[in-house]
């Protein structure tokens, strides 16, 4: 079997490799070189590096990271600069095809199969959005009906428009980068559609709709698509009343529900969490297989691309700081109750500082308005009020959260 080291500019000897050349993995190899760890290998399986923001051609991107608004093209380039600037080697069209504790990685080349042995593994592979197959929708599948990677895919690679008038599905943080990308093209979206109460974007992204004068279909749901040649139009539900009616439409727009790209976790038997459908971690971005770190969109559902770069960062510090001295930790479980959808990270070690959480991130499985708890063996140990919904993240500081007791911490929301 080859050697990575056989591969020109490669060390014989990796310190850590890192699955997935997106704003966490780039920003992660940077943060590693910077504290002093030698031999970084970034492995991608595209053959471009930047994961999801490679294909947004609109800001703002850039701003915690570079101090400039930059499209995500721009901020995509500076990554990548910054990462073989300060050392570390990239290589494209390589896919990881499994990882085991030791660590170690099987990597699928152009020159064939690679094993490497390094001294830590860093996943961070990212999300997908859902496929239009998995959009359960009845009616015709006439071309025009995508998702935001698709649009974007072809309005800034192919430069192509697919439609002019179409329906945005969903009013996540991304409907928000579809918007962006539509008048981009010159196209002008007739409604967003949230089955929710209110738009899951925060402020400011969630005043988009009403700054472009798009209408918002709130506590609504598409009930089916007309055409076939074409979209001609949608039928929309209103999930309170179940009222129908059609709207005249272009093309349909399905955006949102990610999924963490976990399956090399999976199939390298680290645990994944239910909720998140990523990994499961510590606060220092250790899952259970010894040397395998996670960072980044694999944890949950997507977050901006300045989040993860800062989370790449904090758990590459971790890891320089481990490849000295690993600590055996006492570790203290998270379990998601009533009304959370997931927490992020699933255990934590209170012990010693050298952690990339200093919080526990929570998502809500619906809109609840009333207090969000921390119970530890039947008793309250932390509680706030809450007003809030799905996909917006929640964060609870563990430097508020006791510090004993072997008991798991179970968080709700009612």
């Amino acid at each position: 079997m080859s050697q990575i080291s056989n591969l020109p500019g490669v060390s014989t000897s990796v310190d850590v490799l890192i699955v997935g050349a997106g704003p966490a993995g780039l920003a992660a190899a940077v943060a590693l070189r910077q504290a002093g760890v030698q031999n970084v290998v970034i492995v991608e399986r595209q053959p471009e590096a930047g994961g999801m923001p490679r294909h947004c051609g609109h800001s703002p991107f850039g701003m915690r990271e570079f101090h400039r608004i930059l499209t995500g093209a721009q901020y995509v380039r500076r990554l990548v600069a910054a990462a073989e600037q300060g050392g570390a080697r990239l290589l494209l069209k390589h896919t990881v095809v499994s990882i085991e504790a030791g660590p170690s990685a099987l990597i699928a080349s152009p020159d064939g199969l690679l094993e490497v042995r390094p001294r830590a593994i860093l996943l961070a592979t990212g999300v997908r959005e859902a496929a239009r197959s998995a959009m359960l929708v009845s009616g015709s599948r006439p071309p025009g009906i995508m998702n935001t990677a698709a649009l974007q895919d072809m309005i800034y690679i192919r430069g192509m428009r697919p439609f002019r008038r179409p329906v945005i599905i969903g009013s996540e943080l991304v409907a928000m980068s579809a918007i962006l990308t539509c008048f981009k093209a010159g196209a002008k979206p007739v409604a967003i559609v949230e089955a929710g109460p209110r738009a899951l974007a925060r402020r400011p992204f969630g005043w988009l709709p009403a700054i472009t004068r798009i209408p918002f279909y709130r506590d609504t749901e598409i009930a089916g698509i007309d055409g076939t040649d074409k979209v001609i139009a949608v039928h929309l539900r209103n999930r309170l009343t179940q009222d129908t009616h059609r709207l005249e439409c272009d093309g349909v727009l399905f955006t949102g529900r990610f999924t963490p790209e976990a399956a090399v976790a999976r199939i390298g038997g680290i645990a994944i969490d239910d909720g998140s459908q990523g990994p499961e971690i510590d606060n220092r971005g250790r899952t259970q297989l010894p040397g395998i770190y996670a960072a980044g969109n694999l944890l949950r559902g997507v977050e901006t691309a300045g989040h993860c770069w800062s989370e790449g960062r904090r758990v590459a510090n971790v890891i320089a700081r481990d490849l000295k001295r690993l600590p055996p930790l006492s570790l203290t479980r998270i379990e998601a109750g009533r009304g959370v959808k997931y927490a992020v990270p699933q255990s934590i070690a209170f012990a010693g500082d050298n952690a990339a959480f200093s919080h526990i991130e929570v998502r809500l499985s619906d809109w609840i308005r009333g207090n969000l708890t921390v119970e530890q063996a039947g008793r309250t140990v932390w509680q706030r009020r809450l007003d809030s919904g799905p996909e917006r993240r929640i964060r609870i500081p563990l430097d508020e959260l006791p510090r004993t007791g072997a008991d798991p911490l179970v968080i709700s929301a009612q």
